[in-house]
């Protein structure tokens, strides 16, 4: 058993192991920026050790388990992860600044992606194609050998559960980078894959900076597939690494999500929808809903709605479960900060914010949510990705008008539309360029994170659904003549 995490250790082949520089990096708890925990500093060589494991799994016990028995082991570690739901939350808690409530929910919504691939398993068939009299010719899907996935610091458990657990359902090996902010939950949870019975080498994570650990997974010869979930900036050299030695890669990148309002919309049920859509996680998800369109008929009474709603909301320590905790390191916070006093510079008004409580510790990495009015849309505040509690609000008078400030942005994952007109519903959904629109009802707040399909429109791929499984396997076409 391994249920005893291992301080500052690598988790390979089923074992804790330490660095082979023997160097660590320090793990700080965003509530009060004290030093709680630290995690192993690895390099070029423990990520080559970990695909050395991995291929080791591929030609080894993993690449003799069927289909049905992957989807076993798949269904036990969801359960497993279930049954340690609280201690997981707290773990992510403390490493990333989520409140208990919304750490415990990515805990179960990890476990119902794991769940998912696990029934998926022995679903991923070929075809038989007719081709012609004499002939019979089949596709099989294979699995690639070796994936590595490079995870972000924003919902490490729900990306994790995404990716990894559809590349071992196809039957992967997997090398996995988390990011430094946010490692010690996957740890833990990579232990409870092989306390259920997955063999040595099927799962395998290397902590350290992504500079360092990161980049060497990215290039390295022995990986067969890549998925990356971050900034653009890095997803152009994880892809352009991924290219260097002709490996697929898929990218899940950044968003800036818009969340379209009515004024035929239900105002009471979109209401706390739209602030939840931009404090899950202190705003620090991909798909958060920061930019908010409201139509002009309805833009002043709406607005004093959700001030109203911001002037309430608190912020402080993750172990309080207020309605959001801190931002998830010293450096996203100021990144936050930059972006504030830029939208100040360009004299955009504050409508509202909320409050950081007293009792926060000062050297947390705390910012109180905001809403701003009137943004226009050229502004930093509504084009560039701001990964923080910052809800961007702005005014239009026609469809088309909403549908052009809606796409005016590199950075397309998610949409929200709240009308009542069904004709409207439809024409939106499918102008609104987005992976997933979601209507009346809020997909950001997490609510609904099924394994739902969708290619963002700057990514490469998908990591949810059917779609993502068969992304995890390589096509092969067996063609044999009769007689």
């Amino acid at each position: 058993m391994l249920s005893t995490m291992t301080p500052a250790a690598h988790f390979i082949g089923n074992q804790w192991v330490s660095a082979l520089s023997g160097d660590t990096l320090p793990v700080f708890n965003p509530s009060n920026g004290g030093r709680f925990a630290q995690i192993a500093r690895g390099n070029r060589a423990d990520i080559d050790a970990a695909v050395t494991c991995a291929r080791q799994a591929c030609s080894g016990q993993w690449r003799h388990r069927s289909a049905l028995e992957r989807g076993r082991l798949l269904t036990d570690w969801a359960q497993a992860i279930l049954a340690h739901q609280d201690e997981l939350a707290r773990i992510e808690s403390n490493d990333t600044g989520k409140p208990l409530t919304q750490a415990r929910a990515d805990a179960v919504a990890l476990a119902r992606h794991i769940a998912f691939c696990g029934g998926a398993a022995h679903k991923l068939h070929g075809q038989t194609i007719r081709d012609r009299e004499g002939y019979t010719v089949r596709t099989l899907r294979e699995p690639h050998g070796v994936t590595g996935h490079i995870i972000a610091w924003s919902d490490p458990m729900q990306i994790f559960g995404r990716s990894v657990g559809a590349a071992l359902a196809a039957g992967n090996a997997c090398v996995v980078k988390p990011a430094e902010e946010g490692s010690l939950s996957l740890l833990r949870v990579a232990s409870l894959a092989a306390d259920v019975g997955f063999p040595a080498g099927a799962l395998n994570i290397v902590t350290g900076l992504g500079a360092e650990a990161g980049q060497a997974l990215a290039d390295h010869p022995g990986i067969d597939h890549l998925s990356f979930s971050g900034s653009p900036e890095t997803g152009k050299r994880v892809a352009m690494a991924g290219a260097s030695h002709h490996c697929p890669v898929t990218l899940e990148l950044s968003g800036k999500s818009p969340q379209l309002v009515f004024a035929d919309a239900d105002l009471d049920q979109a209401l706390p929808m739209l602030v939840g859509a931009i404090i899950r996680n202190s705003g620090q998800t991909g798909s958060t809903g920061s930019r908010l369109l409201i139509e002009r008929a309805i833009y002043e009474p709406l607005l004093e709605r959700l001030a109203q709603q911001f002037t309430q909301l608190r912020a402080g320590p993750a172990d309080l479960d207020l309605d959001l905790g801190p931002q998830a390191s010293r450096k996203q916070q100021q990144r936050v900060w930059d972006l504030l006093s830029d939208a100040q510079a360009d004299d955009i008004a504050i409508m509202a914010q909320g409050e950081v409580i007293d009792e926060a510790p000062s050297q947390g990495y705390y910012q109180a949510p905001v809403l701003f009015r009137d943004v226009v849309a050229n502004s930093r505040l509504w084009q560039d990705e701001l990964v923080g509690p910052v809800l961007a609000a702005a005014a239009f008078d026609e469809e088309d008008e909403a549908i052009a400030l809606a796409n005016r942005t590199p950075h397309r994952l998610v949409a929200s539309i709240w009308t009542r007109d069904g004709a409207r519903q439809l024409r939106l959904a499918r102008r609104l360029e987005a992976s997933r629109v979601f209507i009346n009802d809020d997909g950001f707040a997490g609510h609904v994170d099924l394994p739902f399909e969708g290619v963002q429109y700057n990514e490469h791929g998908t990591e949810n659904g059917s779609e993502a499984l068969h992304r995890y396997t390589r096509l092969k076409t067996v063609a044999m003549r009769h007689g």
